[in-house]
């Protein structure tokens, strides 16, 4: 039925710029609110990203009524689908913080779930290496984080032990994590999907959330066509042309949440953690007929980053990245739409080449091509120290029945899960 609504309201909306000019103009912006469409939902869920998917399922399971509002022409074309599509085990994380709990609940969620879903994945371990005498005592710090979080079957291998088990690669020691593992992204958000809607969910695409207010009945929620959005270009702001009454809000929508979340009036501002933007691309190795390594393969940490590593997907094709390249602020409709620049620049190989080396010294020359690029939405900037996931809820904004989730990096894929698991609980019991 909801969706119905909307179709007729984007049918009705014709010459909507002009009238939101000419409104804002009289200043009678809050007279046409009163004029939208209102429609009274239980709970909307803003992104429709694995956390978003996620986020939604959970809350069908449990019996809410659930919109998912996605600007997109279908789920996953962000952060979701632009990633190393690693299960991490939960080693990098400072003990207690959002990332190191989620991840570590997360990782058990997402491998039973893909068990009993059918859903593709492999636990096949990782080798987080030290090639260098400075790296050996970062491995026993990972070892000791990893060991206070919960992560099992942690251990230190000498190299030729590490070399032993993967015959191409060179290290002086690493740290062996048997739990890591690969997934079939799309294949896991489909099958999310899936069970979210035979739980009554409903998915809206080519829709965009632009802002929202707060009335005397909760929240209200400003919602556009995505492709009206893309036509006021030019000083003219987007026009809300149905208005949302929902229950519970969560904002999902990963690099676009920050951006959204300045749009609902009600929130202090100062509130909403500094955004920053670390832009990865991925190589991948051609001219193989097999992989050279069996499990993922890991540097030391870089800033930004987990630095340039192997990952392998399920047909065993290897791929090396991400590495990070900090960008500016992100541009206006680029925000609302989720319209990145993911183009990979084949001169970046030249910095993969010596990187890789480190821990494969046998990488032929002209052996890496253009993979794909992400960005990641990050809350702290070169040279700092990482932050941990935000979460708001009430109590840091003061508004009810809205969540804001910020900074949803990896370890977000694993997270998903659990960070599903934490909303409903927390903010839908």
């Amino acid at each position: 039925m909801l969706r119905h609504m909307l179709q007729r309201t984007w049918e009705r909306s014709t010459s909507i710029c002009s009238r939101w000019i000419i409104s804002n103009k009289m200043n009678n912006q809050s007279q046409l609110l009163e004029r939208n469409p209102k429609e009274i939902v239980d709970c909307v869920v803003i992104g429709a990203g694995v956390v978003g998917i996620a986020v939604a399922r959970e809350l069908a399971l449990r019996g809410r009524d659930v919109l998912v509002i996605e600007s997109a022409p279908t789920f996953g074309t962000g952060t979701s689908s632009r990633n190393s599509e690693v299960i991490h085990a939960g080693l990098y994380y400072p003990p207690n913080s959002l990332k190191a709990v989620f991840c570590v609940r997360g990782r058990k969620l997402l491998y039973n779930y893909c068990s009993n879903h059918g859903v593709p994945h492999k636990q096949i371990g990782k080798l987080i290496v030290a090639t260098g005498s400075a790296d050996i005592q970062k491995l026993n710090v990972l070892l000791d984080r990893g060991t206070e979080n919960g992560v099992e079957g942690l251990r230190i291998m000498e190299g030729y032990e590490a070399m032993r088990m993967e015959p191409e690669l060179q290290c002086l020691k690493a740290l062996l994590s048997p739990s890591s593992g690969i997934v079939d992204t799309h294949s896991l958000m489909l099958s999310l999907l899936g069970e979210a809607e035979n739980h009554g969910a409903t998915f809206c695409y080519n829709t965009t959330v632009i802002g929202g207010h707060l009335n005397r009945d909760g929240i209200h929620i400003h919602v556009s066509e995505s492709k009206n959005i893309e036509n006021c270009i030019g000083g003219c702001p987007p026009y809300p042309e149905l208005t949302l009454i929902p229950n519970l809000v969560v904002n999902c929508a990963g690099l676009s949440a920050p951006y959204i979340a300045k749009r609902f009036n009600v929130i202090d501002i100062r509130v909403i953690p500094t955004s920053y933007y670390a832009r990865g691309c991925y190589f991948t190795l051609s001219n193989t007929t097999s992989s050279p390594f069996r499990h993922l393969i890991y540097p030391i940490p870089e800033d930004g980053g987990l630095g340039v590593h192997v990952t392998l997907d399920l047909d065993d094709h290897v791929k090396f990245g991400p590495d990070v390249e900090w960008v500016g602020e992100l541009d206006y409709l680029s925000s609302f739409l989720n319209k990145f620049d993911y183009s990979v620049c084949a001169n970046r190989v030249e910095k993969f080449y010596p990187e890789i080396r480190r821990y494969y010294p046998n990488l032929k020359d002209g052996s890496l091509e253009p993979g794909y690029a992400g960005i990641r939405p990050k809350l702290s900037g070169p040279g700092k120290s990482p932050v941990d996931f935000v979460i708001q809820g009430e109590d840091i904004h003061g508004v009810h029945g809205l969540v804001n989730l910020f900074g949803i990096e990896s370890p977000g894929l694993t997270s998903s899960m659990a960070i599903a698991e934490h909303i409903a609980f927390k903010f839908a019991g």
